[in-house]
């Protein structure tokens, strides 16, 4: 351990003994705010097995970790209310398996002048020594977006359940020419082979996105390089940035700090209400990201999302007793606010996916953890099942509001494919255009998910597939919500991406996570994922029904079929926690 390291944690140890990092009065009223959703109205919304806070808002995965064993989730939390709010702070809560989870008191929340107005997002980052340490954004007395540092106060409590700040906080500020409120969200630090520690931090100068890069020996003081690692013009601010490698040839996670010839690296960055990534080479002593073939993120619908839905601010970590990476994001509410104060809650976050690149080295694949299985009830299956043009098969014997359904679809005659020049197309105005009910040739074909026995609410997640004049084919995937719902004030936005696959040689697969008012759907093993909220005015979940649907005028045939129901996930509030539930 370096000589400045082993001084920061010495003096973890002498703020622990001479500062409680919280005020008794603080604390007390903060931690009042945990107690479980209004039992008495109805809750259609509330998922079964979707981290969602007991009530008020929550928005951005903040500093997600395993500690000791238990996985931490911390997120962006109103104590006061269902809606967005002056006050942000870090709630908190634990889980062996990333699936059942104990909600506990906030963790970080104002007590400084460095973040006296809010705690907004951050990462967590192990130390030396297995000492779990946060950076986050304080809204300082003045309104600025300034970076704090906080760390348990009991390693010895797995559950970490008190934190304790730096007394020197803030310790980095906006620089030179960034607005005070656009300079906010460090990452996740990595070391470099010369034993300094690097974070990104989110930006822009000018309208111009980037992330900023900042270097320390001791993580307390910060330097900030004379270069972003990354930026783009005309994005606007950059938010919740995320940088990482990953192996090549290889499913499995690394640490932050690896670095080798055999890894690539990821920029991940927020705006413009999607999480936008591209994949490069990364040198540490030059500190300097390429991309790889030269892109860039700057927001097109040719570059590349995590999720092509709703699905924002997210945040990766490394979980090394399994050698995966795992992924969290913020899914956010699409009816009104007066909806989210009447349901007492608002937002949820998309269940945990492993992550890694492609073999192709193009993209990554993202997939939900494997511990999601454990949930899985009545499994029912079809095999070589012949869909004719025009066909709608109702899927039986699964609860269709709480499912997890996967399907591959074989096509034959792939010459009467439609004719398109995809590569000028945006996927998502041409899912809009040509949706569940428009008739193609081979497509629209998929599910029917969350769906009235009538089909007057349905919510088709489907593909189409095409051919240029030179033969070349391309599959887009859609998730059509314009019939979702008959309620009014609902946003009914479709949305689309194409999959890389070759249809001719390769199955095309689709896999749904139903979970009531959330669906998440990944196509062809993950390569393309589209998340979506939907409000179905029918409430019981008797009334849900899944259907499988072929309206091309090409018959189609259903390779496989595996549909579960899905118990619901544990949610509790710890005993310890202060609240009226």
């Amino acid at each position: 351990m370096s000589k400045p390291l082993s001084s920061f944690l010495a003096l973890c140890f002498l703020v622990i003994i001479h500062h409680t990092g919280h005020t008794e009065a603080a604390s007390r009223n903060i931690k009042d705010t945990i107690r479980l959703p209004n039992q008495k109205i109805e809750q259609p919304y509330r998922t079964g097995y979707h981290f969602q806070p007991p009530s008020n808002w929550m928005n951005d995965p903040n500093g997600p970790m395993l500690y000791k064993g238990v996985y931490h989730f911390f997120y962006q939390y109103n104590p006061y209310a269902a809606t967005f709010g002056d006050l942000i702070i870090w709630a908190h809560a634990v889980s062996y398996d990333l699936v059942n989870w104990i909600h506990l008191d906030p963790a970080i929340y104002p007590t400084q002048e460095a973040d006296i107005k809010s705690c907004w997002s951050g990462s967590a980052t192990i130390l030396p020594g297995n000492i779990p340490a946060m950076l986050y954004t304080g809204s300082d007395s003045k309104s600025r977006q300034v970076q704090d540092l906080a760390w348990p106060k009991n390693l010895s409590d797995p559950f970490l359940r008190e934190w304790v700040k730096h007394p020197k906080n803030p310790l980095i500020t906006p620089p030179e020419g960034v607005k005070d409120d656009c300079f906010r969200d460090p990452s996740t630090a990595w070391r470099g082979p010369d034993g300094v520690w690097r974070i990104v931090v989110g930006g822009d100068r000018d309208s111009n996105g980037m992330a900023f890069l900042y270097q320390s020996t001791d993580f307390v003081n910060w330097k900030r390089y004379d270069q972003p690692l990354s930026s783009a013009v005309a994005t606007g601010t950059w938010e919740c940035p995320d940088f990482y490698p990953v192996p090549l040839n290889s499913t499995n996670g690394i640490d932050t700090s690896v670095y080798s010839g055999s890894v690539k690296h990821v920029m991940k960055a927020g705006f413009e209400g999607h999480d936008w990534y591209t994949i490069g080479t990364y040198s540490s002593d030059r500190e300097n990201f390429l991309p790889q073939n030269g892109l860039s993120l700057t927001g097109s619908s040719l570059d590349l999302r995590y999720d092509y839905g709703q699905f924002y601010a997210s945040k990766s970590f490394f979980d090394d007793a399994k050698n995966r990476r795992v992924l969290w994001a913020w899914v956010p509410e699409t009816d009104s606010q007066a909806d989210d104060i009447q349901k007492g809650w608002a937002g949820l976050q998309s269940f945990p996916r492993a992550l890694w690149i492609d073999k192709s080295g193009k993209q990554l694949i993202q997939w939900p953890v494997e511990e999601i299985e454990a949930l899985r009830l009545n499994e029912v299956n079809l095999q070589n099942k012949n869909l004719r043009p025009g066909s709608v098969l109702e899927i039986h014997g699964i609860t269709a509001s709480q499912a997890d359904v996967t399907i591959s679809f074989k096509l034959e005659d792939l010459k009467e494919a439609e004719v398109l020049d995809t590569n000028v197309i945006d996927p998502q105005a041409l899912c809009a255009e040509r949706g569940a009910s428009s008739r193609g040739a081979l497509g629209p074909f998929g599910l029917l998910a969350m769906a009235s026995k009538d089909l007057e609410e349905q919510t088709a997640i489907f593909f189409r597939v095409f051919q240029n004049q030179y033969g070349r084919y391309s599959v887009l995937m859609c998730s059509d919500l314009s019939r979702s719902t008959v309620r009014s004030n609902i946003d009914t936005t479709s949305f689309g991406a194409f999959v890389d696959i070759d249809p001719r040689s390769e199955e095309i697969s689709l896999r749904n996570l139903i979970d009531h008012s959330i669906i998440e759907s990944f196509g062809a093993g993950g390569k393309t994922c589209i998340t979506s909220r939907i409000y179905p005015k029918f409430v019981q979940n008797e009334d849900a029904h899944l259907f499988v649907f072929n309206n091309g005028t090409q018959a189609i045939k259903i390779s496989q079929m595996n549909a579960w129901s899905m118990k619901s996930a544990e949610f509790v509030v710890d005993q310890t926690v202060k609240s009226t539930v």
